[in-house]
C-alpha cells in the first residue's frame, strides 16, 4: 500500500496574509501540471477572500523553484505540438493570473529560482530574496528558449539585459538581480530565516 502523496501546494490565510507554499522540496519545488493547477486554485482563493491584503509565494525546503521537473521535460519532448501548446497556455494562465489578482503578490525567494521558477517569481509584483538566492533562465542550455517570460522580465529590466539572461542562461546572485532591477529587496540569510519562521 502506497502512502498518500503530500499536496503540491500548501495554502493558508492568517492575519490578512495568504501564504502559498510550493511543496515539493524533494524535487526542488519543480513545476508539474498538478502544482501549476494548485497554484492557480490558491491564487483564486486568495483573490476571492476579502480579508486577504497580500499574497506571499514561497518554496518549502532549500529552494524556491527549479523550473519544470524531469517528467515535464520528457513529456514535452514526446508530446505533439497541440499538447505542448496546451501546456504552454496553462503556464501562461498562471503568470497572467498573478497579474490579475486584486492584491499584491510577493515572491519570497531563497535558494534557486530558475527557469519557470524564475518566471514565477518575476511574474509577482514584488520579489524579496535572501542573499544566497540565485536567479536565471538556463533553459537555453538544454535547447529551450524561454520566450514566454521575456515580456514579464522586460517589465523589470532593460531589453538588452533580459535578452542576455535568456540567451546565455546566466545564473545571477540576488545582489546582481537587485542591481539590475529584477528584484526589490535582498535580506541576509539569517534575517530571511527569522522572517520565514515568524510568518510561516
Amino acid at each position: 500500500m502506497t502512502s498518500e502523496q503530500p499536496p503540491p501546494v500548501l495554502f493558508a490565510v492568517a492575519d490578512g496574509i495568504a501564504r502559498i507554499t510550493l511543496n515539493r522540496p524533494e524535487k526542488r519545488n519543480a513545476l508539474s501540471d498538478a502544482m501549476i493547477a494548485a497554484l492557480k486554485n490558491a491564487l483564486r482563493l486568495a483573490d476571492q477572500d476579502e480579508s486577504v491584503r497580500a499574497v506571499i509565494v514561497a518554496g518549502a525546503g532549500a529552494d524556491f523553484c527549479s523550473g519544470a521537473d524531469l517528467e515535464a521535460l520528457l513529456k514535452i519532448s514526446k508530446a505533439s505540438v497541440a499538447n505542448n501548446l496546451e501546456d504552454a497556455r496553462s503556464l501562461m494562465e498562471l503568470f497572467m493570473l498573478i497579474r490579475l489578482v486584486r492584491i499584491p503578490v510577493i515572491a519570497a525567494v531563497k535558494g534557486r529560482a530558475l527557469a519557470g521558477g524564475c518566471g514565477l517569481a518575476t511574474a509577482c509584483d514584488i520579489i524579496l530574496a535572501s542573499e544566497s538566492a540565485q536567479f536565471g533562465y538556463p533553459e537555453v542550455k538544454i535547447g529551450f528558449i524561454p520566450a514566454m517570460v521575456m515580456a514579464i522580465l522586460r517589465r523589470s529590466i532593460s531589453e538588452k539585459r533580459a535578452f542576455e539572461l535568456i540567451t546565455t542562461g546566466e545564473i545571477i546572485t540576488s545582489t546582481e538581480a537587485r542591481a539590475i532591477g529584477m528584484i526589490n529587496r535582498v535580506y541576509s540569510d539569517v534575517a530571511a530565516q527569522r522572517v520565514r519562521e515568524a510568518s510561516f
